[in-house]
Formats: C-alpha cells, structure tokens, sequence
C-alpha cells in the first residue's frame, strides 16, 4: 500500500522524531520546557478532566538516584532535565480511558520537544519502581507514575527506524 505524500508540518514532525538517547552535556532553556508542557497539556482527556501532573527534575543527584530505578539508568543521568508524567487518581473518573489521555499527552510532549528542537525519550521501564519514584520525590500518594521523558539536547540528529507495512497492521478493512 503507497500513500501519497502530504504536506503537513505535523505529519512531518510525527516521521522525522526519535527516541533520543544521547546528549549533550549542556543546560535547556526552561522555556522551551514550558511550552512543551503547554503543547502536552492540550491532549485531549475524557470530561477534559486533563489528569495529568509533571515533575521537573535537573538536579544531578536527584537525577542519579531516578536512574538507580530503571536499566535505562544513561539516559537519565545524561538528561538535562527529566519529566515525570503522573495521573491525578483524584481527577480521574475512568482509568483506562485516563491511561490513554496520558499517553496523547506524552506524544504532543515529544512532538513539542522536537519541533524545539530537542530530543527526549519515553521510558516506560521505570514503572516498576513507581512508587518509589513518588516517595523520592516525596509527592502525594494519589499521583500515579505513568512514564518519565528524558529531555536534552541531542548529542547526534542520525537515528534511523523503520516501521511495518501498513498491510501487516490493518487486520480489519470492509
């Protein structure tokens, strides 16, 4: 199946990303930061009850003991900055469906950031240990870790992916 290209800024943005790994040993400006929150907060949520909450972490020590929970341990220490994304148990209503909201709003983060030019990665593996991250961060018990985004500057722009044929994805078509 071939598509015919789009010229769409968005689009664009949604094939170029990557999941960024390596980076930098420099600083980002807190307003790059800020409208990437803003950019995620705009998700769309259920009620538009917008369940998300974020914890902005660049302390190096603070960063060090994060990275002790998770194998991705690198990537968080090498970060400028890490997100922690978390549900408000207390703005939920569904949690399935705040699941999701919260994953439309990690993806408009990573677009948000890479349209700034940024790179960052979704790590999800840390989940594990989600409630310790919470205690770490000594946060109310009603916030839920749902992913931690690593944030910095790439130290490369030459990632490369692939993706299966759209024929191996669409199961249903009538």
């Amino acid at each position: 199946m071939s598509l015919q290209p789009v010229e769409s800024q968005i689009l664009t943005a949604i094939y170029e990303r990557r999941s960024v790994r390596h980076f930098l040993d420099a600083p980002v400006d807190k307003r790059r930061i800020l409208e990437a929150l803003k950019a995620a907060s705009w998700a769309p949520s259920g009620l538009n009850n917008q369940p998300w909450r974020f914890a902005l972490v660049s302390d190096a020590a603070l960063k060090d003991e994060l990275a002790g929970l998770t194998r991705y341990a690198n990537s968080l220490r090498s970060a400028a900055l890490l997100i922690a994304v978390f549900m408000d148990r207390e703005s939920s209503y569904d949690y399935v469906k705040d699941c999701q909201a919260i994953g439309a709003c990690i993806q408009n983060l990573l677009l948000a950031l890479h349209a700034q030019g940024l790179g960052a990665t979704w790590v999800g593996e840390i989940l594990k240990n989600k409630e310790k991250v919470v205690k770490l961060l000594d946060l109310p018990e009603r916030l839920e870790l749902m992913a931690v985004v690593v944030v910095g500057e790439p130290a490369h722009h030459n990632q490369s992916s692939h993706r299966r044929p759209l024929e191996e994805l669409i199961v249903f078509d009538k």
